[in-house]
């Protein structure tokens, strides 16, 4: 990280803040800890005093959630790294969210992983993110956000039909005919989606078990979709494949 960059903690768990102050301290030199605050009411001043470049939110606070803060500051040209207790519902609101979080207890993996994103974070983008995080928070993830190399889509998660490996980046396929391309590759969106209505066929490709139409039997075999694209099967993924689909749908 090139030059020194302000930073404020924002946490109730004091054993956390101590755990974040020293693996910073310790990794990141540049880092300059400006302050801690342990509850909205103090984060909100602070932050307008300070005027960080970047926030570690907590957010679950004594006396309200780390929204509350991100919304009441005058000052908002900071990006944000949130904290939260472990909840793979929260989790996966995150990664679909595209935002950056640290789950306790934190570790240096984990923190490394964290600002490495963070350099990429525009603070334009972070209200998008944020409202994409809160609403999937609250319904239990039914939106996604695909970077491109030109903005972000939000996208809901009933939409995607499929998903397609291009080298690095993967290609979304929705019901309405839109294609997207994600700056991320499609490994990403596999582990975000594991527990959900999708299913890996292939190595290049990632399926909502919503939209199979027909199963044609092969050596691998193939799957028809909702749009009648025909999907290669993998011999190794076509196990797993058929009992996901016995599981999904009702079968006799």
């Amino acid at each position: 990280m090139e030059g020194s960059t302000k930073v404020v903690l924002v946490d109730d768990d004091k054993t956390s803040i101590l755990t974040l102050r020293t693996l910073l301290q310790n990794t990141y030199p540049n880092i300059d800890i400006a302050g801690v605050a342990y509850s909205v009411n103090e984060a909100i001043p602070l932050i307008d005093k300070i005027k960080p470049e970047l926030v570690f939110l907590d957010i679950n606070l004594p006396d309200g959630e780390g929204f509350e803060v991100i919304e009441q500051v005058t000052f908002k040209n900071f990006r944000v790294i949130f904290i939260t207790a472990f909840d793979r519902y929260a989790v996966r609101a995150f990664e679909f969210s595209a935002l950056h979080y640290l789950v306790k207890p934190i570790t240096l993996e984990m923190l490394e992983t964290a600002i490495n994103r963070f350099r990429d974070l525009k603070v334009e983008e972070i209200n998008n993110r944020i409202n994409v995080l809160r609403d999937n928070l609250k319904t239990k993830n039914e939106k996604i956000i695909i970077p491109s190399t030109d903005g972000l889509n939000i996208v809901k998660l009933a939409d995607i039909i499929r998903l397609e490996a291009s080298d690095v980046y993967t290609l979304f396929y929705l019901i309405n005919g839109q294609r997207f391309v994600a700056s991320k590759p499609l490994n990403n969106y596999e582990k975000i989606l594991e527990d959900l209505p999708f299913s890996r066929i292939h190595s290049k490709h990632l399926i909502n078990l919503m939209y199979v139409k027909r199963y044609i039997k092969g050596k691998g075999g193939s799957v028809i979709l909702e749009d009648n694209t025909e999907v290669e099967v993998s011999v190794r993924k076509k196990a797993d494949f058929i009992e996901k689909l016995k599981n999904f749908a009702r079968y006799v």
